[in-house]
């Protein structure tokens, strides 16, 4: 067990758990891994990250694995922090900034949290694991697992994105496609458990995800010189990136690593055509219901029931932060604009961001002035369906017909 590690927490009471052997739910609900921050603050600085090299490893006394044998890695660097005057200029805003995680190992966000749950996975002696997906985390569990030399199985709603589903049978896992949502693969791994001895890696079933996930913003505290942002825009699914950097926030400060005390305010992004965080949100509940009849290209983001929507909720309230569900019809239109505002591969889950940022701009909710930071978590690129378009072609044998070109 890391030496700065000291026990798992129940999220929904908690209850302390030992650390230094497999779990997963506490009352069917996630936990949070507990450091020793005091004795962690003693032996770390902020400035001694400055000559370490620029992985996600580099907050290893931040991070779970204790066994250096059992990281499996695939490189992941940091995410580049890029400016988006040109974006925020159409859209109203002065200080707009893109964290691209398109550029990590497996082209998404999910990389952070797959190379800790394999390498965690790994620590204990697991060698078989299951996931259901609805998008890059299949590809990602699967790169990993491949990676560590493990088994990987993969349940995947059949109209997930083609990569997704290819690229996982590439990296070796046993992948299925299910005629239904996200929930009824998750009901397969489940029920899977005992008969096939697989270990469960579903988002906020094991506590090791959260903690790559975090490590965004971790980076994004550093690479602004320990001045968080007035505003994060996240897209929001199984909610472990928004949970992870608000954990992340807290821990910084608790070391005090932060310039000031101020911290930004969380908006959790949906589509309208699966809201069920943005609906809870709205009647001030606790927990959200299941969203029926769940729709949207924004495949990350089609999750109808979070085990961890308690979680992403307090974070949102705790932060002053809002939820925000956007128009589904709108979200290829927001993908465009970013890209060729910018000409960075905005992922059709950031787009919905870029609407909602539209969307609170306009209503006063977020000033002008603010800075504002906007996930991109993965390649657009990732997503044929959602990008495919239909181009003008040109016939050889006939006159070049410049005008039709220039028009």
């Amino acid at each position: 067990m890391s030496s700065f590690v000291t026990h798992l927490e129940a999220a929904i009471d908690g209850t302390h758990l030992p650390a230094d052997r497999v779990q997963t739910l506490h009352k069917d609900r996630p936990l949070w891994v507990r450091y020793d921050l005091d004795a962690m603050g003693r032996a770390l600085s902020k400035e001694m990250l400055r000559d370490r090299p620029p992985t996600l490893w580099r907050y290893r006394e931040l991070l779970p694995v204790a066994d250096d044998a059992a990281i499996t890695s695939l490189g992941e660097g940091m995410s580049p922090l890029l400016p988006a005057a040109r974006l925020g200029q159409r859209l109203g805003t002065s200080n707009l900034w893109i964290k691209d995680e398109s550029q990590l190992p497996t082209g998404s966000f999910k990389s952070r949290g797959l190379t800790m749950a394999i390498s965690m996975a790994r620590q204990f002696g697991i060698r078989r694991v299951a996931l259901p997906t609805a998008g890059n985390a299949g590809g990602a569990a699967a790169a990993y697992a491949a990676r560590a030399g493990m088994e990987c199985f993969v349940f995947m709603p059949e109209d997930t994105p083609a990569i997704n589903q290819y690229e996982c049978q590439l990296a070796g896992a046993r992948t299925f496609l299910v005629n239904g949502l996200i929930t009824d693969c998750g009901r397969i791994v489940r029920e899977g458990k005992e008969r096939m001895g697989w270990f469960d890696l579903s988002t906020l079933k094991e506590p090791y995800r959260i903690e790559g996930k975090k490590t965004m913003g971790l980076e994004l505290a550093e690479q602004l010189d320990w001045k968080l942002p007035d505003v994060i825009l996240y897209p929001t699914g199984g909610g472990t990136g928004l949970v992870g950097m608000w954990k992340a926030f807290a821990e910084l400060a608790a070391l005090g690593w932060l310039a000031s005390d101020k911290r930004p305010r969380m908006v959790a992004v949906q589509s309208d055509g699966c809201a069920p965080i943005v609906r809870a949100f709205e009647r001030g509940d606790k927990h959200a219901e299941p969203f029926a009849n769940a729709h949207t290209i924004a495949s990350g983001i089609r999750v109808p029931a979070a085990v961890g929507d308690f979680m992403i909720l307090d974070a949102v309230r705790e932060s002053g932060g809002t939820a925000v569900a956007v128009e589904e019809g709108r979200i290829r239109d927001w993908m465009q604009l970013a890209i060729s505002s910018e000409g960075i591969a905005v992922c059709p889950e950031a787009a919905a961001c870029v609407g909602a940022l539209e969307q609170l701009l306009a209503s006063g909710s977020i000033r002008p002035d603010e800075r504002v930071v906007l996930f991109n978590t993965g390649a657009a690129q990732k997503y044929p369906e959602a990008i495919a378009s239909e181009l003008p072609r040109l016939d050889i044998g006939k006159p070049i017909d410049w005008d039709r070109i220039a028009s």
